[in-house]
């Protein structure tokens, strides 16, 4: 099973390819986005979540589109960058959330007041 992050994941790569950011967007909400279940993100993710999906599918469609196509197409480049651009700060929050989550604690083995003893070995010599 997928999970959030790796959904926000192949978004966000959707969103750095070189066609048009409204077509991007598209695939991205398409393809990705429509697969999280916003019970799968951290609370603070989750408003940017419900208001990305409610900026792409939040325009009645014409006949023959879908409302994510038709909430695209009413948009202007700059509302397109602001969407994709939240989308990527969502990608990086969760980043940040999971890796918060899996860091390890330190464990000292030894005290750092004393002195660890010298390595010593035996000279090696060869001899025929």
């Amino acid at each position: 099973m997928v999970n959030a992050r790796d959904n926000l994941h192949s978004a966000t790569l959707e969103l750095v390819r070189s066609t048009p950011i409204k077509q991007r967007l598209i695939i991205a909400y398409r393809r990705h986005l429509t697969l999280i279940v916003a019970d799968q993100l951290p609370s603070e993710t989750r408003g940017s979540f419900t208001e990305v999906m409610r900026i792409l599918g939040g325009v009645q469609p014409l006949r023959g589109e879908d409302a994510v196509a038709a909430s695209v197409r009413k948009m202007s480049i700059q509302q397109a960058d602001d969407c994709a651009a939240l989308i990527v700060e969502m990608f990086g929050a969760l980043c940040r959330a999971d890796s918060a989550t899996q860091r390890q604690p330190f464990v000292q083995l030894r005290s750092i007041d004393c002195a660890a003893p010298e390595f010593e070995a035996a000279a090696l010599t060869a001899t025929n």
